[in-house]
């Protein structure tokens, strides 16, 4: 009489299994991706002794540090049973994040539908399509949440809430994650543990990941989380208080929160800097140049802070190593932040914090 179960329950098993060995195919795949080092100027920092490095993560298959997110999610989901060869995969996300879950559902043949507000750019609406991604709009941005939830109800799927489940679903102690990844590189540097990561916040997956690897390796190296304008990362870290709400979106994508995200740990973070939107912006362009390759604005923001802990370095006398992100490719962003147009309509104006930067190329020094 048990039978019939017992046979469904072999083979949603069986589907399981098969669904985290073509994950981890497509980890191997994938291979690890490259650690750059900055090439700062000699004129001051030969004598200096400091060193930068970008872990570069726009070498993903989808292009952006949130693979690893989406990774995580999904295997998150399919070893706690949310996950089966009929189920209805959806987030709430507009941007990247979506755009990597959308990859690997597609991967496992599983439907995927991102929630957004209906005001989301055509090109990102069109980026996600393009993994195979359903897009569903909502009239206003804060709704996305609960839309998500009410979707999965419906069609009885499963809501993969990155903003709750990032720091659920990384595993923190290593297993080849980002954090464990960058010591790798760093083992033959001339200095192999860094004096400080600098990540920004989005869902607080990545600081909180980083920051307790660090804890349980127990190394000296601290951990600044940037933040943009407008988020509430920064002010709920200052004020010591978690419900601090801005009820206004970041400017910077990928980056920033109106509300503190349930993964974003400030016990794990040694200090916080919030970083002008124009300098994310302007810090953008310029490693664009100096790499010649475009990066998004996140990482001018997470460019800003580790400049700003070079120079004290530099002030102190301290040789040393820092360690950033490149997040994702600046290609993304060719009608918007690297848009005279675009960021003249949004009130951005990078020339200033480019007189800052060319300073600080020029004597290491930061205001």
């Amino acid at each position: 009489m048990n039978q019939p179960a017992a046979s469904a329950c072999h083979q949603s098993r069986s589907w399981v299994d098969n669904a985290v060995r073509l994950i981890e195919a497509d980890t191997r795949r994938s291979a690890d991706t490259h650690l750059l080092r900055y090439p700062l100027p000699a004129a001051w920092c030969s004598d200096a002794d400091v060193a930068l490095y970008l872990k570069d993560e726009s070498t993903h298959i989808t292009g952006s540090l949130k693979h690893r997110l989406a990774r995580s999610l999904f295997l998150y989901g399919l070893c706690n049973g949310w996950i089966g060869e009929d189920t209805t995969v959806i987030e709430a996300s507009s941007g990247s994040t979506a755009v990597s879950e959308a990859y690997f559902a597609a991967l496992l043949g599983l439907p995927f539908i991102a929630v957004m507000p209906a005001s989301t750019s055509a090109a990102k609406v069109a980026l996600i399509q393009s993994q195979g991604g359903r897009c569903h709009f909502v009239t206003e941005s804060a709704q996305v949440y609960a839309e998500a939830q009410r979707l999965a109800d419906e069609t009885g799927g499963h809501y993969l809430d990155q903003f709750t489940n990032a720091e659920r679903a990384t595993d923190w102690r290593g297993n080849n994650n980002i954090a464990e990844s960058i010591f790798d590189q760093m083992g033959q540097e001339t200095h192999p543990i860094p004096d400080w990561i600098v990540v920004g916040a989005g869902t607080g997956g990545t600081s909180a990941t980083i920051g307790r690897y660090i804890r349980y390796r127990r190394y000296p190296t601290r951990l600044c989380v940037v933040d943009p304008e407008n988020s509430a990362f920064y002010p709920s870290y200052t004020e010591d208080d978690p419900d601090v709400v801005t009820g206004l979106s970041s400017r910077i994508e990928g980056i920033g929160r109106p509300r503190v995200e349930p993964s974003f740990l400030p016990g794990v973070v040694d200090r916080m800097i919030c970083v002008p939107d124009s300098a994310s912006v302007a810090a953008a362009h310029h490693v664009s140049r100096v790499l010649g390759r475009r990066v998004g604005p996140s990482t001018g923001t997470n460019i800003c802070g580790a400049f700003g802990l070079l120079a004290d370095m530099v002030a102190q006398g301290c040789s040393g190593s820092v360690v950033t992100l490149l997040a994702d490719s600046g290609d993304r962003y060719t009608e918007t932040y690297f848009c005279d147009e675009w960021l003249t309509s949004h009130g951005l104006d990078p020339s200033a914090s480019a007189e800052v930067l060319a300073e600080f190329e020029r004597s290491g020094r930061w205001p």
